[in-house]
């Protein structure tokens, strides 16, 4: 059966798990007053900086992945084994001091391995639920798609709503929560693909790449005797971190910014080379990541680029491209940058 784990770092004896909740909280929320003076880039640099001592020569790579951990979205990190898509997964964790959780999915994973199971108590005669490995701030959800779809598909109601219902009765996760997943290419052996409602869950999809020369000599020497991870420790705390999703959710939009996401989204629902646009969610998640992205490089404003380069990371793994794009060897990175590239920018009077 899939591997369950929970890392040590970060960890409190009296939050061994993400707190169980069956209400919505009320009241102001203290995060937001927090994220009023925290500097964004500052912090962004330092998480990025502790990152890129593990996953080296990858700094684009790394900055998608703070764009989605500000944007309170999820991440899918897709490639061929041994690139380290996992060790990229683990440093992102391992700098927040929360809980962290590693899921190794496998064929013979089962649903309430993710999200928990109602199990009998005799003596109180009552059912008790046991909360699975989705109760934390940083679930690593090893190899996906290495999982049957029915047990991916425990993960729709968690990564949208943040929240599990099991019996009828509804757990509320613990903020920050963000999923980290790995995958394999569809045609390694052994894999199902994400459905879309899946894919659609997802803020972004990166790919690791090889490691440029340097790079590769550079770990042949360092990762000899010593595993870099062993070494890293918290940067940021759970609260810090939403205080910093609150600062960036404050960043100013201006209104032909917003009229210009929505063009790119309706772009991919005309093209005739997609057969599956953008849904609405995706503009929603793109604007997010376009403000997570404008704070990261110190600005407390959005400008086109931060929507144009967040496009193919956001907007790419959710589209299916017709039979006849397929066979003309197209893929769905190449069909975004083009509607970048034609559709205009608005501009406001």
């Amino acid at each position: 059966m899939g591997r369950v784990s929970e890392s040590t770092v970060g960890l409190h004896p009296d939050r061994g798990t993400a707190e169980l909740r069956s209400a919505p909280r009320h009241g102001a929320d203290p995060d937001a007053a927090a994220g009023a003076d925290i500097d964004v880039a500052a912090e962004g640099a330092r998480l990025a900086e502790a990152i890129g001592r593990v996953v080296e020569g990858k700094p684009d790579v790394v900055r998608l992945a703070l764009v989605v951990l500000l944007a309170e979205g999820h991440l899918l990190i897709e490639d061929v084994p041994g690139v380290g898509k996992t060790t990229l997964a683990k440093a992102l964790a391992r700098t927040i001091d929360g809980t962290v959780r590693r899921i190794q999915f496998t064929p013979d994973l089962l649903p309430s391995d993710v999200t928990g199971v109602a199990v009998y108590d005799r003596d109180s005669r009552a059912f008790e639920f046991k909360p699975g490995a989705i109760f934390a701030n940083v679930v690593v959800a090893d190899e996906i798609n290495r999982a049957s779809p029915k047990t991916q598909s425990a993960l729709l109601e968690c990564m949208e709503e943040r929240q599990v219902t099991v019996d009828g009765v509804s757990y509320e996760l613990a903020r920050p929560f963000m999923v980290v997943a790995t995958q394999n290419p569809l045609e390694m052996e052994g894999t199902y693909p994400l459905p879309e409602a899946q894919r659609d869950r997802f803020t972004a999809r990166v790919s690791m790449g090889y490691p440029d020369r340097d790079a590769e000599l550079a770990m042949l020497d360092e990762r000899a005797t010593v595993d870099p991870l062993t070494a890293l420790t918290p940067v940021v705390d759970a609260a810090q971190v939403r205080a910093l999703v609150a600062a960036v959710g404050r960043l100013h939009v201006a209104e032909p910014l917003r009229r210009y996401v929505v063009s790119l989204v309706e772009a991919t629902r005309r093209s005739p080379e997609l057969r599956l646009g953008a849904s609405p969610r995706a503009g929603l998640q793109l604007l997010r990541a376009a403000r997570a992205a404008a704070a990261l490089a110190g600005r407390d404003h959005v400008l086109p680029d931060d929507v144009q380069a967040m496009a193919v990371p956001v907007l790419a793994h959710r589209l299916l491209l017709t039979p006849d794009a397929a066979l003309a060897r197209r893929d769905t990175q190449r069909v975004v940058a083009d509607l970048v590239a034609s559709v205009p920018v608005q501009r406001g009077h």
